[in-house]
């Protein structure tokens, strides 16, 4: 088995995950904070406690409402479509206090059998190709779920927010690269923080096999299975020479893909980052 496959320590973990830029919320997995990352302009960062990432919030416990209050998160963007909703039975939660807004990267006829089948073999390949292929047809289709959440961004730059997709890997690694990226953060800070998902989704590997293990295609291919939680650095370093090359960059493709204007671009941009100097 590939090393990338193998189990990782639950010790190293454990001490990962009890570090920024991770945060705890109970009943949550792969939580963490987009803040505090340099900028490439001087003395500027992102905005800590502003922007989270995470995997699906179905499971949050009573414990893990309470902090996602502390944390003031008032907002989260589900990604995820009806269709996939229904095949995990991981509904939308209520939690009090919390708008949860349904932001869908694909529609529900993406989520056909033949479709399923197509994206499970391109993920469960591994391969850097195919996994610019996905994140491809992510841009492509994501330009109302991402241009709502930078419209939140544009509009209320004191409202911390979550964004979350299944695993919290794809739509939402995506997401956090262009939220970043807008931030001006260098490329090798956003390649750091995809490949984190790999330790945020490591004490849900068992939970994932046994879902995955109902496909047909992954029943007795099980490297296959743990080939789609990848999440390598070099794959992340990939899709942001996708994003340049096939969309223009960053700016160009929230133009033209969420109907933002440059001035849009510009707030957006103001409201992610915060002055070093201010908190010295």
């Amino acid at each position: 088995m590939d090393d990338e496959l193998k189990p990782l320590d639950p010790a190293h973990v454990e001490n990962i995950l009890s570090n920024p830029p991770f945060v705890s919320i109970p009943g949550i997995s792969n939580v963490r904070d987009l803040g505090s990352y340099p900028s490439t302009t001087p003395n500027l960062i992102t905005k800590p406690g502003y922007a989270y990432r995470a995997a699906e919030i179905s499971g949050i416990t009573k414990e893990g409402a309470e902090k996602m209050m502390a944390l003031r998160i008032t907002t989260v963007f589900d990604l995820r479509s009806d269709p996939e909703m229904k095949k995990y039975s991981t509904p939308v939660p209520t939690i009090e206090g919390v708008q949860i807004i349904r932001t869908p990267v694909f529609r529900s006829e993406d989520y056909s059998p033949e479709s399923i089948a197509k994206k499970f073999e391109l993920y469960a390949s591994g391969t850097t190709e195919a996994f610019m292929k996905l994140y491809s047809q992510i841009l492509n289709h994501a330009g109302d779920a991402f241009g709502t959440i930078l419209r939140h961004v544009r509009d209320r730059p004191n409202a911390p927010f979550l964004f979350h997709c299944t695993a919290g890997k794809d739509r939402t690694g995506v997401m956090a690269a262009i939220l970043l990226k807008l931030a001006g953060v260098g490329d090798h800070y956003i390649c750091h923080d995809y490949s984190l998902t790999r330790i945020g989704r490591e004490p849900d590997r068992e939970k994932v096999l046994r879902r995955l293990s109902k496909e047909p295609m992954f029943v007795t291919n099980t490297n296959a299975a743990l080939r789609m939680l990848s999440s390598q650095y070099g794959t992340m370093k990939a899709f942001l020479e996708l994003l340049k090359q096939k969309y223009g960059g960053v700016e160009e493709y929230v133009k033209n893909f969420c109907g933002l204007s440059a001035e849009d671009v510009s707030r957006i941009q103001a409201n992610l980052a915060v002055s070093t100097r201010s908190r010295m």
